[in-house]
C-alpha cells in the first residue's frame, strides 16, 4: 500500500480492509527523537505487511516509534495498535471513553453474550440475520488481537507531534469519544473519522453507544464550523481542503436523511423496516446491513429527541408519528 507526504513530516500510509472501504489512512508523522502513528489499522497479515513495507521504505526500525495515538475504538483504527505496540513498546494514547469501549465491545469474556444479538433483535433484525451479523462482529473481534496496553488523552489536552503542538477535540457521534486533533498554528486537522470527503462517516446506535449519537454529531459538527482549518486528513479517502463547507455538506445530507426516514416510518415501523425502505439492503452483505440498521437507529432516535416521532416500547421497538 502507499506512503504519501502531504505535509511536512506527516506521511499517509494507506493499510488494506477486507470490505467495502477497502483502506484506512493511517499516518505517520516525524520528529527527531521519532515517530508518532496515527491509528493502527484492522490486524490482518495483509495490515501487518503494509505497515512493514512503510517502515521499510521510510528506514523506520520499531524502537524508533514513540507513540501510538488512536482517533477512536473502532476496529480499522484500533485493531493493529496491540501488534504495534508489541514491536515498538510504544505507548498507545485514546480517549477515556472509547478506552471503555474497547472492553465492551472487543473485549467480551469467552461465553458471555454479544450484547449485538438483543441490540439488532429488539429492532425487528430478522433472527437468522442477527445471528449472521454476531459472528461478523465476532470475526472483528478476533482482527483487534493482541490488545494494547492502554493510556489516556483527554480533550483539551495538547500533545506535540510531527513538529506541531496538536490539541485534542472531543468529536462525539462516529464513537462517542472520538478525538480530532488540530494544530492551529499550521491550520492542520487530524479529523479521523469525524469528516470525511466523498462518503459520510458512520453515525449509528449502537448495544453500548451514548444516547443520541446523531444529534451529538451535528452539535459537534456546528461547533467546529468555525475552526481556521486549512488542511484535514481524515481517516478515509482523501484530505479536505474545504472544512466548513464540507461540515454543511454533511449537516445537509443528514437532514434529507432523517426526512427520508420519517416518510418511511409510515404508520408504524421498527428500525429494520425502514431501513429496508430507506437503503437498497437486498444488496448489502451482513456487515453492511448492520451498518445501515444502526445508522436508522440514529436517524430514528434524533426525530424522537426532535419531537417528530414516538418510540413504542416492546418485544421490538416501533416508531410511531408523534400525533
Amino acid at each position: 500500500m502507499p506512503t504519501i507526504t502531504l505535509a511536512p513530516d506527516i506521511i499517509q500510509v494507506q493499510l488494506p480492509l477486507p470490505f467495502a472501504l477497502r483502506s484506512v489512512n493511517c499516518y505517520l508523522l516525524r520528529d527527531p527523537d521519532g515517530w508518532t502513528i496515527i491509528d493502527a489499522g484492522l490486524h490482518t497479515p495483509d495490515g501487518e505487511a503494509a505497515w512493514r513495507s512503510a517502515f521499510d521504505k521510510l528506514d523506520i526500525k520499531p524502537r524508533d516509534i514513540r507513540r501510538i495515538v488512536l482517533t477512536h475504538f473502532h476496529p480499522d483504527h484500533y485493531g493493529m495498535a496491540g501488534w504495534l505496540q508489541s514491536i515498538s513498546d510504544a505507548p498507545v494514547l485514546i480517549s477515556p471513553r472509547d478506552a471503555e469501549q474497547t472492553r465492551e465491545v472487543w473485549e467480551i469474556p469467552e461465553g458471555s453474550p454479544d450484547p449485538t444479538l438483543a441490540h439488532f433483535d429488539s429492532h425487528g433484525v430478522p433472527t437468522e440475520l442477527t445471528g449472521t451479523i454476531v459472528g461478523v462482529v465476532e470475526s472483528l473481534r478476533e482482527a483487534t488481537l493482541p490488545h494494547p496496553e492502554l493510556s489516556l488523552i483527554a480533550a483539551g489536552e495538547q500533545i506535540a507531534m510531527g513538529g506541531r503542538a496538536f490539541t485534542a477535540i472531543h468529536a462525539p457521534g462516529h464513537s462517542d469519544g472520538q478525538l480530532i486533533f488540530f494544530a492551529e498554528k499550521d491550520s492542520l486537522m487530524l479529523c479521523g473519522d469525524h469528516v470525511l470527503m466523498k462518503i459520510t462517516p458512520h453515525i449509528g446506535w449502537w448495544p453500548n453507544s451514548e444516547p443520541n449519537p446523531l444529534g451529538r454529531y451535528m452539535d459537534s459538527i456546528q461547533s467546529l464550523e468555525p475552526l481556521p482549518v486549512r488542511l484535514a486528513l481524515s481517516g478515509h479517502r482523501q484530505q479536505i481542503d474545504d472544512w466548513a463547507g464540507r461540515l454543511r455538506e454533511l449537516r445537509e445530507h443528514h437532514e434529507e436523511r432523517l426526512e427520508a426516514m420519517e416518510e418511511a416510518v409510515g404508520e408504524s415501523a421498527t428500525a429494520y423496516e425502514v431501513a429496508t425502505r430507506v437503503f437498497p439492503v437486498e444488496r448489502y452483505t451482513p456487515h453492511e446491513i448492520r451498518f445501515a440498521v444502526a445508522e436508522t437507529i440514529a436517524h430514528l432516535e434524533l426525530l424522537v429527541v426532535r419531537g417528530s416521532m414516538r418510540r413504542a416500547e416492546g418485544e421490538v421497538i416501533r416508531y410511531l408519528q408523534s400525533m
